[in-house]
């Protein structure tokens, strides 16, 4: 199956790309190259594709494929919430056109990476599945749900899109982001020996590990169109649901000599939400999100010692919003977050 790759190089596209590859796929990225130089260790081996804004994105471009993984986006709610505006023309409007160039092109299946975030304020301890009431509370968690809901009046006989709610993603990517919860509390750890929580640690949050996303969205691209069509999956793992101060609490195991410091200097949180992911395994038999947080807490523990993670590339290199700020100061980006020297053609 010929698959576009949309995000190839950033944190999650290249966990998925290889993922893909070995499935036996032939993968063709997308990509707008904003966060391609964000390495820790070596450089992977990207697959061939386009260099592009997917808001630039043309029939050409989806012309022989087969099947789209999207994943590119402004990609978590900070980011989101600094520029409004162009989350819901990336996010949204840029992903509702890509959609339908798929479709006239006779692309058949369009995965889409939606987020568990869109149950943000659903509070309590009850799991919430996937008929749940969505309950956005950021411009990036809205974006997902408008996406969602067009993407389903596109469905047809032909077109099928799935919904992949991812929860949280963790775990080491050769294209690092330290602004997850749990990539961030071990870099803290290990760089100032402190677990620093901002909220009172009480709010629940799903994660799951960048390779058991991919595993799902591999599973997701050959299941049955009866099992997935225009459905949504909460990808996951019940075992990782988990408060934050939970999280903490693996972290500080994770590295000895670290102390967990709960500050709540930044109050209460209103995104808090257990889920429900029995759906996918029903789906999708076979699968199974295995990494657990304590594995993901030790495998980042690991690589960030043995690559030489540094304050500077922690918050400057792995961290999208001061990326893009240096960016836009050096003048890579324009006011759109479009790349300078991006342009269509193959890299």
């Amino acid at each position: 199956m010929r698959v576009l790759l949309t995000g190839h190089q950033g944190y999650l596209g290249t966990v998925m790309a290889p993922a893909l590859t070995e499935a036996g796929h032939e993968v063709i990225g997308l990509d707008s190259g904003l966060f391609a130089d964000c390495l820790l260790g070596p450089a992977p081996a990207d697959p061939a594709g386009h260099r592009v804004d997917l808001r630039d994105v043309t029939a050409e471009h989806v012309a022989g494929i087969d099947a789209v993984v999207h994943l590119a986006a402004l990609s978590n709610d900070p980011l989101g919430s600094l520029a409004p505006e162009l989350t819901y023309d990336i996010n949204h409007h840029a992903s509702v056109r890509l959609a339908r160039l798929a479709r006239d092109a006779g692309v058949r299946r369009f995965l889409y990476a939606s987020t568990c975030s869109v149950y943000g304020a659903s509070g309590g301890d009850e799991l919430v599945g996937e008929e749940a009431p969505l309950r956005p509370v950021t411009p990036y968690a809205e974006s997902k749900v408008r996406v969602e809901d067009d993407l389903t009046a596109l469905a047809d006989d032909d077109f099928t899109p799935v919904f992949m709610r991812n929860a949280t993603a963790f775990g080491f990517s050769p294209r690092l982001r330290a602004d997850i919860v749990l990539n961030n509390l071990v870099g803290h750890a290990l760089l100032s020996n402190e677990v620093r929580v901002l909220s009172d640690g009480t709010p629940w949050r799903p994660l799951v590990h960048a390779k058991d996303i991919a595993e799902a969205f591999v599973l997701a691209l050959t299941a049955p169109r009866e099992a997935v069509h225009a459905r949504a999956f909460n990808v996951g793992t019940e075992q990782n649901n988990v408060t934050v101060a939970d999280i903490a609490a693996e972290v500080v195991e994770a590295v000895p000599g670290s102390k967990l410091v709960i500050t709540g200097e930044a109050g209460a949180d209103p995104r808090s939400y257990r889920v429900d992911f029995s759906r996918i395994r029903a789906a999708l038999p076979g699968y199974e999100a295995s990494w657990s947080v304590k594995a993901g807490a030790a495998e980042l523990v690991d690589a960030y010692r043995r690559f030489g993670m540094t304050e500077d590339l922690f918050k400057n290199s792995f961290t999208r919003l001061a990326k893009l700020a240096a960016r836009s100061a050096d003048g890579t980006v324009d006011e759109t977050m479009r790349p300078r020297e991006a342009g269509v053609g193959d890299n």
